[in-house]
């Protein structure tokens, strides 16, 4: 495998879009002081990017700031136009974005590609969601008065985005920051920046003004840090574990900022025993394995009801035994690395503590024989909610599987967790279907299928799996003000 990324990134159509420098007002600026970006598959150094000071941080925020003021005053058509060419010019060169993608975070090339799609789709959904930001008329409380709404942008805001979803979870976030007329500054994963300034450079391309998107690399903390304290920033929107949202929270309290925050999953995926076997299986596949795992809405406690339990995991693990481990590049592969090391290990030690503390090891299990941050697709079953894979989310291609006994029961333990997103339920059942979506402790719920994401539906979580909403028209609200206005003595 060694080279396959390096080999990839030199054929590209528009090598231009491997760019090493941060994207700062409109200026391509390049550090003494670098980072490397990493093949996750092979351990591979792929380039070394700008490490930005903290210095660099205030500037982009002054840039933002000034460039606020043209940008909210020009027309939403206008600044529509803008976003749906930088979604033109993203499909345009969408098989050079997903080989970047692949080449810094592993995932195989098709979901790169499905990716790229995904994260243009936002652009031009929010291209027009900014021409309907529509205020509202109050009837008055005041005789010869007028009261109104008028829906206004922020100011300058922030992105800090993550390593599972680097394209999309910018256009997420900038697409609706930016149609509200708002400024706003990347702060990318360090293991994934590439693709983070090879949209920068499309949206220089599709005349984005200077100042109103920038990119800044390098170390996440004291830059996050930087940011979050500057009192010009007015809202930020984070992607990324519940721990580091509740430390970024805590850093721009003294600010009072606007936060927009999706974290943490650990959703459960309810089976019961009146649904389509082969349909639940292969809903749970791909509700479980995609990107590799690595994703806030994958199935993480997979709970069947007693009368399918014996067959599911039966099909289940003979479905999950088949997928193909290996370099997101080579063709046919269905499972890529784990982009950090960390989550590698992470998976290891569940395995393990599962096993030793009862679990029926069905397939995978051992360590992949392509070593590094690969894992070998895993299923355990009976499972117990005392386990650590049952309590903690997993974030990589191992499947716990929990027997339940009644709709009651599995409602009670799925709720059973401090995090929210989103639930899975099969059944054929439309009642029972829709009591578990009334009480199930979830922002989002799948009913008999795997899909369910995309720019018109507010993504978001309960509980500690978030604040606020992505994409959707709620979207466009996390970067709008609500300014009341009262006109009086216009009877006069």
């Amino acid at each position: 495998m060694q080279g396959t990324a390096t080999a990839a990134l030199k054929k590209l159509q528009r090598p231009d879009l491997i760019e090493r420098r941060a994207f700062l007002d409109d200026t391509w600026v390049a550090r003494s002081e670098t980072l490397s970006v990493i093949d996750p598959a092979t351990g591979e150094g792929l380039v070394e990017v700008a490490n930005c000071s903290l210095e660099d941080a205030d500037a982009a925020v002054d840039a933002a700031k000034t460039a606020f003021s043209s940008w909210r005053d020009k027309l939403p058509a206008e600044r529509s136009q803008i976003l749906r060419e930088w979604g033109r010019l993203m499909r345009d060169n969408a098989r050079d974005l997903a080989v970047i993608m692949t080449a810094e975070q592993g995932k195989p090339l098709p979901e790169s590609l499905g990716e790229i799609a995904y994260a243009a789709n936002f652009l031009d959904w929010f291209a027009g969601e900014g021409e309907r930001a529509y205020g509202e008329t109050i009837p008055s409380h005041l005789p010869g008065a007028r009261l109104s709404v008028q829906m206004q942008p922020l100011g300058v805001t922030v992105a800090i985005t993550p390593w599972n979803f680097p394209s999309a979870m910018i256009t997420r976030k900038a697409a609706a920051a930016l149609a509200a007329g708002c400024t706003m500054i990347v702060k990318p994963a360090p293991e994934t920046p590439l693709s983070a300034l090879a949209l920068a450079k499309l949206a220089q391309e599709a005349g984005m003004p200077a100042g109103v998107f920038q990119v800044l690399t390098g170390k996440a903390a004291p830059l996050a840090r930087r940011l979050l304290e500057h009192t010009d920033v007015r809202a930020f929107s984070f992607t990324g574990s519940t721990e580091v949202g509740r430390i970024l929270l805590t850093q721009s309290a003294a600010t009072i900022k606007k936060a927009s925050l999706e974290l943490g999953g650990h959703a459960p995926f309810i089976l019961f025993d009146d649904a389509e076997l082969g349909k639940a299986v292969k809903g749970c596949i791909g509700a479980k394995f995609a990107t590799s795992g690595q994703d806030c809405l994958a199935a993480n406690r997979i709970y069947v009801q007693r009368g399918l339990y014996e067959r599911f995991v039966d099909q289940f693990a003979k479905a999950s035994a088949k997928l193909n481990v290996g370099h997101g590049l080579a063709p046919g592969v269905d499972i890529g690395p784990m982009t950090r090391s960390s989550v590698a290990e992470k998976c290891r030690q569940q395995i393990a503590q599962a096993v030793s503390a009862g679990a029926r090891l069905v397939c995978g299990g051992q360590d992949s024989p392509l070593g590094g941050n690969f894992v070998t697709p895993t299923v355990l079953a009976d499972v117990t909610d005392d386990m650590l894979i049952a309590r903690e989310e997993t974030f990589g291609p191992v499947a716990a599987i929990l027997p339940f006994d009644d709709e009651q029961e599995v409602i009670a333990r799925a709720n059973a967790t401090e995090m929210g997103l989103a639930a899975y339920v099969y059944t054929n059942d439309l009642g029972r279907a829709m009591r578990l979506t009334d009480r199930l402790e979830y922002g989002m719920i799948a009913v008999n299928t795997p899909k369910f994401t995309g720019a018109p539906i507010p993504f978001g979580g309960w509980k500690q799996s978030g604040l606020g909403r992505e994409g959707s028209r709620h979207g466009l609200l996390e970067y709008l003000e609500a300014k009341y206005v009262c006109f009086g003595n216009l009877a006069a």
